[in-house]
């Protein structure tokens, strides 16, 4: 029996990190206790890791009680789509000469606001789709 199930197509790791340089916005999952918390944050996908800039609370204190953590973006098209999500292990940068260089990236805070707490995420995992729109098909 044929299907008209289109579920959209497999991107390969190179072309999910591609997606993931295109933008600069995306949402981090972390769980603490088997409870689950979504943030959006901006990001920098740089050398093959995620960075973020943030402040002292629930996300850091988060992070640091469990480090596995799922980061997610999607772009959007005008009739296309891909989504791309990055499972990995966070971690607060903290030496000074590691932070010197992230201090050098182009990774400013996307609100008004001073955050010196710089993270990055190790992928352990990558997976992107890529899905075109159209009309829902005929039942029959």
């Amino acid at each position: 029996m044929e299907s008209d199930e289109r579920p959209g197509s497999t991107l390969s790791a190179e072309e999910s990190w591609t997606v993931l340089q295109r933008n600069q916005h995306g949402r981090l999952a972390v769980s603490v206790m088997g409870d689950p918390d979504i943030y959006p944050i901006n990001f920098l996908a740089h050398d093959k890791r995620l960075l973020f800039r943030t402040n002292p609370g629930t996300k850091l204190a988060e992070l640091t009680v469990n480090n596995r953590v799922a980061f997610e973006v999607d772009e959007i098209d005008a009739g296309e789509a891909r989504s791309v999500v990055v499972k990995g292990v966070a971690r607060v940068i903290d030496a000074q000469s590691e932070v010197d260089k992230v201090d050098q990236l182009p990774l400013k805070p996307w609100i008004p606001t001073r955050k010196y707490t710089y993270v990055e995420v190790v992928p352990t995992s990558i997976h992107g789709r890529y899905f075109e729109f159209g009309e829902e098909p005929d039942r029959y």
